[in-house]
């Protein structure tokens, strides 16, 4: 009995093969035939004997249980429980309009370029993100805009986009049986995008639930939304990528899905099968400025952490240790002496900061958290992030070459990092000549000796555009403070630290780099053999 596969009629993705299954109908029709001529059927000796899956009652089963895994055929009944928890969210805007001198009615934005607002205004508005009813011959006007939101409880709190309500004097939303209610803004979340609003005048609103699992590569979802201004629509798809970086900030880990996302469904859910809020739709990818079948949604883990703090106090505070960091290359791995290009790259402490005051210097590499790996910067930035100021963290880092353990007590994070940067901004004249360094393509000078170039480092007076400097980014004016991790002064300096990373066997060396007068970073350049 030992060769009697049972249990494959408990695996739902069991779906017999057609030969098999034609031989199950042939042996039933034979044993009616044979029962209806009166002679005994035995059956079959225990090696031999047909698989209870092939029996009528026992493969209905196995259809039944396929038929749950190939669930759902359609998602009405999903839709119908969850739309009416999804709203339309509109915002007005008193805005004092920006005119010129000539006074021929041509109006220019108010809003920085790039900011929130005015990526939120070429989202929604008209032409150059001006919205109609901005422009006229007064110097004001009331912008407008449309996005999407879903409640969260019975008593009007709700979900929506940071960029959807930013600055907005009044917000209305319109629920999906078409009332139309006030709603406040309780408090906002640039850094994730995340808003919280609380609509007034009901008390029995319906809502939806946030997600506690992770969603997988290739599960279902559904946005639902107000494309266009056009009310509650649905559209379907899958989750096509997690922890995605689009460049909006060190907090991006966005799920990336492609069921079509449209201009207004910004703020709005996107649900799994189980009726759940798997993300908050938030931006999506379209040179024409349609959907082209990459949108980005806030994970559901993210959403909850932000909006427990935004409904208690309105503000979102994070933990800080004070350190400019940048990932860790595969160069920059093999320069160090690491196994694998995971972790952390302190590019620079802040003057007084946790990690400076902590030891933590220029060059270590942060490996974990609280005994946690981390796996990049952005994880570290993530998950320092996460945790309470106040709380103290013990870090494991790198620190020339060795493991150590570092305890700290978090900061609050600044609502504005300003990076520390040369505040000398003369003219950097080159010299009339500097000292070449052909095996890395630059040629360069004691920066005490080029205006502008500071009191530290050598700078960076040539490249050869053919060479590995230039493909890694060296521009001339930078200047090069560290190789291999010991500060320089002078060409001598860069030759030998050089010299000692061949003499290791470093096929590259890390070189601490300020450029144009910003902050300092790390650049990994290979050595040439030789």
């Amino acid at each position: 009995m030992t060769d009697r596969p049972t249990d494959l009629s408990s695996l739902p993705s069991y779906r017999a093969p057609r030969h098999q299954l034609f031989s199950a109908r042939k042996f039933a029709l034979m044993a009616s035939v044979v029962a209806g001529l009166g002679v005994a059927v035995y059956g079959f000796a225990p090696s031999h004997r047909p698989v209870d899956i092939f029996t009528t009652s026992a493969h209905a089963q196995v259809n039944n249980e396929v038929r749950k895994v190939e669930k759902p055929i359609g998602f009405a009944d999903i839709v119908e429980r969850v739309k009416p928890s999804v709203i339309s969210v509109k915002v007005n805007i008193n805005q004092k309009i920006a005119r010129d001198d000539s006074g021929n009615g041509n109006d220019e934005s108010p809003f920085q370029p790039g900011s929130p607002m005015e990526r939120f205004f070429r989202r929604f508005g008209g032409p150059d993100g001006l919205p109609p009813g901005m422009r006229g011959p007064r110097g004001r006007g009331i912008i407008t805009g449309q996005g999407s939101g879903f409640f969260i409880s019975a008593d009007g709190y709700a979900v929506t986009n940071n960029h959807v309500v930013d600055g907005a004097d009044k917000v209305e939303v319109t629920t999906d049986d078409g009332k139309t209610y006030t709603a406040k803004v309780i408090g906002t979340d640039a850094r994730t995008d995340v808003a919280l609003i609380k609509v007034e005048g009901g008390s029995n609103f319906p809502f939806a639930k946030l997600s506690d699992g992770k969603p997988r590569i290739g599960d279902w979802v559904l946005a639902v939304g107000n494309p266009f201004g056009l009310g509650g629509t649905v559209t379907a798809g899958i989750v096509s990528a997690s922890g995605r970086d689009i460049g909006n900030g060190p907090y991006d880990d966005f799920i990336q899905i492609d069921a079509p996302v449209n201009k207004g469904n910004s703020g709005g859910p996107a649900f799994n099968t189980e009726g759940e809020v798997m993300g908050v739709n938030t931006a999506i990818y379209s040179p024409s400025g349609g959907s082209v079948g990459i949108a980005f949604s806030i994970p559901a883990s993210t959403v909850k952490t932000v909006i427990a703090q935004l409904k208690d106090k309105g503000s979102v505070s994070r933990g800080w240790i004070g350190v400019q960091i940048q990932p860790v290359t595969a160069d920059i791995a093999d320069s160090l002496g690491l196994k694998k290009a995971e972790g952390a790259l302190v590019a620079e402490p802040q003057a007084n900061g946790p990690a400076a005051k902590a030891g933590i210097e220029s060059g270590d590499v942060i490996t974990a958290v609280n005994g946690e790996q981390v796996k990049d910067a952005r994880e570290l930035a993530r998950t320092i992030g996460g945790l309470a100021p106040g709380n103290s963290v013990k870090l494991n880092v790198l620190h020339k070459g060795q493991d150590k353990v570092v305890s700290l007590t978090l900061g609050q994070l600044p609502n504005s990092v300003e990076a520390n940067a040369d505040t000398d901004n003369g003219d950097k004249t080159s010299p009339s000549r500097g000292t070449d360094v052909p095996k890395l393509g630059l040629t360069l000078a004691p920066a005490n000796s080029v205006a502008g170039a500071g009191k530290d480092g050598v700078v960076v007076t040539e490249v050869d555009p053919k060479s590995a400097a230039a493909e890694r980014g060296f521009k001339e004016g930078d200047v090069i403070l560290e190789v291999a991790g010991k500060s320089v002064a002078n060409v001598g300096d860069v030759r030998e630290a050089i010299a000692a990373a061949r003499s290791d066997n470093k096929n590259s060396v890390l070189m601490r780099v300020k450029s144009n007068g910003g902050a300092a970073h790390f650049v990994a350049v290979p050595l040439a053999k030789g």
